[in-house]
């Protein structure tokens, strides 16, 4: 299950964005996935707690977002969604396609709370 080691290399980034913004609570942490990423949400889902546990995000939720496969044609160089097993263009139904979206796993945004001064 290496989604446990990605959620602990996510809860270091986190940790050290709220240690940069003097952070004294992470509510919530946005990840976007896309289905090509290698990474199954429901295991990194359940692999957070575990990752957060005795960290600044310790009580914060995992939201994801899961993100479109979209595919660029070399043939009619037009941009379709694609299907992770079928990578063709929605337009012209030509395989030589190039990736454009769909195998990101990105840190979309962290809510926190700030040290008052």
């Amino acid at each position: 299950m290496h989604e446990l080691s990605v959620c602990q290399a996510l809860i270091d980034r986190v940790t050290l964005i709220a240690n940069e913004q003097n952070a004294r609570q992470v509510f919530s942490v946005r990840v976007a996935v896309g289905p090509l990423s290698g990474v199954e949400p429901q295991l990194l889902q359940q692999a957070y707690p575990i990752a957060a546990a005795g960290s600044i995000a310790a009580d914060s939720e995992l939201e994801l977002e899961t993100l479109p496969i979209r595919v660029l044609c070399s043939s009619c160089d037009q941009e379709s969604d694609a299907l992770p097993n079928r990578l063709v263009c929605g337009h012209c139904g030509d395989w030589r396609t190039t990736l454009v979206s769909g195998d990101e796993l990105m840190l979309q945004g962290i809510e926190l709370e700030r040290e008052t001064a």
